[in-house]
């Protein structure tokens, strides 16, 4: 009992000494460590494996990626299948959200340590209170997912599985559809149900959900209880970006992609449609073959996964908001005007800075990825910018060139899909922060989040 409390003073001065950053840096990294050890382990495992990639699996779960060196049902038994289900569902809802809603669930506060991560993590506009937030996210999360298994329960009973096996599938591929995970335990992923309306709508139905993010959930949840609550800022920019955003790629990929447009009937929208989704919503699952179709489309889908979806949810990317601020900036000075706006509302300069920072730091990352992989990897050059993008953005398809990776590529590609997860701002204050934050953190007097 004395060594508990030693440890446990210990590991509050260890938290309370850094900023809520390099808290975060820490939590994550302590997920990725201990699902790596687990991993690891021979009890775990149905085949050997090297090292290395069972951290590449550990760190693509956390960081709800869905890129994996090798396969997940042939190297992992149920109870390592069952590690990395349970990695990706908590890299999915956010470092401490379980814990700080079971804290406030029995003791009616948390605390002012609780706060400061929390809002470093999900950049809260002021319309919404940390209690209402995590109340949404937790109780969204079991329902939406609880609906999916069941879904998809029927959906594989239907196709002839078995019980038991269903019950399994089903359970982890609605977590990780909306956690946009994009983890599988089919080896050619969903490529067999490249037909199948009623599968192709459970995961665009988890995928569209989860990356809209928790922001938006909780605005509607307060929005249906009190009616004189207004839906914020960033809610509408929000649902108005995603909805433009993934129509137009819709379209472009129906009409413009040979292996789509080859497609008959209904099988070629909903061909369409999922791989434009599944890059937007930073999902991962595809039921085509990305390493087969032409230039355009391939970068049409690297801008998708390079902008992602909302924040606070449990896509990737640069977020949608942040390409709204970037657009606002280009568009009010080429109009000659002083303040940047955006749909006739003033965008604060802090969210700004904020915006334009994420844009050069994301980029930059992307840069620097690829130059690395092109020395590291023998392979076309659209590949790696492809597989640095998927990282980066945690979205976790890819042009099958992640199992033949070197070393150094693999590495790589393990940093950025952590980056990608912590968020690139995050990781270079948790980084290069010198000062310790000792009050708590607020966020900017407006409604809009970044």
């Amino acid at each position: 009992m004395g060594y508990l409390k030693k440890w446990n003073s210990k590991y509050l001065k260890f938290k309370l000494k850094h900023s809520p950053q390099q808290n975060l840096f820490y939590g994550f990294l302590t997920y990725i460590v201990v699902g790596f050890i687990l991993l690891s382990l021979p009890i775990f495992q149905k085949t050997s494996a090297p090292l290395l990639d069972h951290l590449f699996t550990a760190t693509s779960a956390v960081s709800t990626t869905g890129l994996v060196t090798i396969s997940i049902f042939d190297s992992y038994n149920f109870g390592g299948q069952f590690i990395i289900m349970l990695l990706f569902q908590l890299g999915g809802i956010g470092y401490l959200t379980f814990t700080t809603f079971m804290l406030l669930s029995t003791t009616k506060r948390i605390t002012r340590w609780h706060k400061a991560i929390l809002n470093s993590e999900f950049t809260l506009p002021v319309t919404i209170k940390i209690k209402d937030f995590l109340k949404s996210v937790i109780i969204f999360t079991v329902i939406m997912e609880v609906i999916g298994a069941i879904l998809f329960f029927i959906a594989f009973k239907m196709d002839g599985m078995d019980n038991l096996h269903a019950i399994w599938n089903a359970i982890f591929h609605s977590i990780s559809a909306f956690c946009t995970a994009g983890f599988s335990l089919f080896n050619s992923g969903f490529t067999n149900y490249i037909g199948n309306g009623f599968v192709n709508f459970i995961i665009s139905f988890l995928a569209i959900g989860g990356s809209l993010g928790f922001i938006v959930v909780t605005d509607f949840v307060l929005w249906f209880k009190h009616r004189s609550h207004k839906l914020s800022f960033t809610t509408k920019i929000i649902l108005i970006g995603l909805s433009i955003l993934l129509s137009i790629a819709f379209l472009f990929f129906y009409f413009y992609e040979p292996s789509i447009t080859n497609l008959d009937g209904s099988i070629r929208a909903y061909a369409a449609f999922f791989q434009a989704m599944s890059a937007m919503t930073t999902v991962g699952f595809n039921t085509l073959d990305f390493g087969t179709f032409t230039t355009p489309i391939l970068i049409a889908t690297v801008f998708l996964m390079y902008i992602g979806a909302s924040p606070s949810g449990t896509a990737g990317g640069l977020k949608i908001t942040t390409l709204t601020a970037v657009f606002s900036i280009i568009k009010s000075r080429l109009r000659g005007r002083q303040q940047i706006t955006f749909f006739g509302r003033v965008i604060p300069l802090e969210r700004l800075y904020i915006a334009t920072s994420s844009f050069i730091f994301y980029t930059s990352l992307i840069f620097l990825g690829i130059f690395i992989l092109t020395f590291s990897e023998d392979f076309d050059l659209e590949k790696i910018i492809f597989e640095v993008a998927s990282a980066l953005g945690t979205v976790g398809i890819s042009m099958g060139i992640t199992g033949d990776l070197s070393a150094v590529g693999k590495i790589t590609i393990i940093l950025l899909m952590f980056i990608g997860r912590l968020g690139v701002l995050t990781f270079g204050l948790a980084i290069w922060s010198k000062s310790i934050v000792e009050k708590e953190h607020t966020t900017i007097e407006d409604d809009i989040a970044v």
